[in-house]
């Protein structure tokens, strides 16, 4: 998938990728072996071949970080087959749309880690955990998760960023997280299964008030299941966009 893109080149976008693919150049080799690309002055291919041999050499050493920058963020779904291993999906819980956070998730798609305020809710620890990881995958986390996170601790993210909200709009799937996975046959503990994020407002502030734990225990079911399908969510739906956008020139 990665190797076979070129919006990373400088003024490349979809419709000039498009014409490179159409051209029978497939992969960074093709065009790197190629002594001339339609469309492209002799300097422009001179240019573009340097930073293909420049990421290549990223892909080799596992360097994430060089493609969140050479990357629009509304590509970064393109680095999930190579660096989705070191992925980790996040969700967060707040007292209201853009309130105080009372919950970040973070999970690797199996295990979860959940960090709560008034127990571990620690900038420190949660940017330790990030740390682990070369990718954050979210659903909706651009308009929220992220920016909440960035008010509330003062953190900012510099790895990519993958907001699976856009990659099912852009292969038809509209409507919240829990829509979509009914559409996807992804399913949730019956536990919590039905709540929304007015719930987990509510749960949040039943625990605060009563003291009792069950209702912080639904709570952090309810955010781990967020967390924990957005692997296999990412799984079903990356590789349909990259259909979707590769079509018939894919090899």
């Amino acid at each position: 998938m990665l190797r076979e893109s070129f919006v990373l080149l400088p003024n490349v976008r979809q419709k000039t990728e498009q014409k490179v693919w159409n051209a029978g150049v497939h992969s960074w080799d093709d065009f790197l072996g190629a002594s001339s690309i339609a469309g492209l002055s002799a300097s422009r291919k001179f240019a573009c071949d340097d930073v293909l041999r420049d990421a290549k050499r990223h892909v080799r050493e596992d360097n994430a970080l060089f493609f969140a920058k050479a990357l629009q963020q509304g590509e970064h779904w393109r680095l999930f087959n190579d660096f989705g291993r070191d992925a980790v999906f996040l969700d967060i819980e707040t007292t209201g749309y853009h309130g105080g956070i009372t919950v970040v998730g973070l999970s690797d798609g199996v295990d979860a880690k959940t960090f709560v305020r008034g127990f571990n809710l620690e900038k420190n620890l949660i940017e330790q955990e990030l740390a682990k990881y070369k990718m954050v995958v979210t659903f909706n986390g651009a308009s929220f998760d992220l920016p909440v996170m960035r008010k509330y601790f003062g953190m900012d993210f510099h790895m990519p960023h993958i907001d699976l909200r856009f990659v099912c709009k852009k292969v038809g799937l509209v409507g919240g997280l829990k829509s979509i996975e009914k559409q996807m046959n992804i399913h949730r503990r019956k536990e919590v299964e039905g709540f929304s994020g007015e719930d987990a407002v509510y749960l949040w502030n039943m625990w605060k008030s009563t003291g009792d734990k069950d209702y912080l225990n639904k709570l952090v079911m309810y955010n781990e299941e967020d967390i924990l399908n957005l692997r296999p969510l990412a799984e079903k739906v990356i590789p349909q966009l990259w259909s979707k956008v590769r079509g018939h020139q894919s090899k």
